[in-house]
């Protein structure tokens, strides 16, 4: 799948922000690990150390993270 540089960014802002639902945190978090790209794969490393969000994002993050490493050749 091929990424903008923007929409990773987006995803990211979307992630982080703590005046949005936590449903909508948890699906831009979902997506960066749909797109599996390397620069997806750092954004959710990034949101994994996080210290500001939720303990649960963060370690979806890095759940997510892991799928993109295990399913890179």
């Amino acid at each position: 799948m091929t990424e903008h540089p923007s929409e990773l960014k987006k995803l990211t802002a979307i992630a982080t922000d703590p005046e949005l639902a936590a449903q909508l945190r948890v699906k831009a978090i979902e997506q960066l690990g749909r797109i599996g790209s390397h620069e997806a794969l750092l954004a959710l490393l990034d949101l994994a150390a996080n210290e500001k969000l939720l303990t649960k994002e963060r370690e979806l993050a890095l759940k997510q993270a892991r799928k993109v490493i295990r399913s890179s050749p």
